[in-house]
């Protein structure tokens, strides 16, 4: 396996817990997005989207982490990262698609920098705008966290699956953004107790070979 990849990119470091947790080996590609890699053509090549995640394996290209991991679970279904049950697998992945869909994509780096050139627009304005909706996706993720209120450390309980690969990723996003958490303790609960876990140890931004030295 190949990996495409950006260390601080949520959705990459959601990728990089997915291949921990399933025990999967892969070389490590650098794409740096500050420095624009994404756009030059031999990535646009690989990727007519630009973007990473972008995963090499059995003989093809995968883009788009969602997709990725579902094909990483059904590629390499054990560990389990989806619940047995219908409704727990339902519940999972609407937390999931929560940071992917709703949270994620208003405050990634491109969104940033189109925002910052709209007129009068300065950084306050950009941080009460990701303060906005990281905060109304995670004003939601706080109370199905609570409504489940399952016995466990994890969002399901016992069991990490992909709603806590999916929440890390965006717990440590909005740290880096200057976002506290004190509003939503079960949310920084279960962060905390995944980063007990080597997965989630080894998938860190600040451990990959792309990232600053400190």
């Amino acid at each position: 396996m190949k990996l495409y990849n950006f260390f601080r990119s949520s959705a990459s470091y959601r990728l990089r817990i997915a291949l921990a947790l399933k025990g999967l080996d892969y070389e490590y590609v650098p794409v740096n997005l500050l420095a624009g890699e994404q756009a030059s053509p031999a990535y646009r090549s690989l990727n007519p989207q630009g973007f990473v995640p972008a995963l090499e394996a059995d003989g093809q290209l995968l883009i788009q982490s969602p997709a990725i991991i579902e094909w990483l679970e059904e590629r390499y279904p054990q560990p389990a990262l989806l619940p047995g049950d219908a409704g727990d697998r339902a519940w999972v992945r609407a937390i999931a698609a929560i940071v992917a869909c709703d949270i994620h994509p208003l405050h990634n780096g491109r969104i940033l920098a189109q925002l910052k050139k709209w007129p009068d627009c300065d950084d306050a304005r950009v941080a009460h705008w990701c303060r906005t909706w990281i905060g109304a996706g995670f004003d939601a993720i706080e109370e199905l966290l609570r409504a489940r209120a399952t016995v466990g450390p994890y969002c399901l309980g016992n069991t990490v699956t992909v709603a806590d690969v999916y929440l890390v990723p965006q717990v440590a996003s909005s740290i880096r953004l200057g976002i506290d958490m004190a509003a939503w303790p079960r949310i920084r609960d279960v962060a905390a107790a995944c980063a007990e876990l080597d997965a989630f140890k080894q998938a860190m931004p600040g451990r990959q070979i792309d990232a600053p030295a400190a």
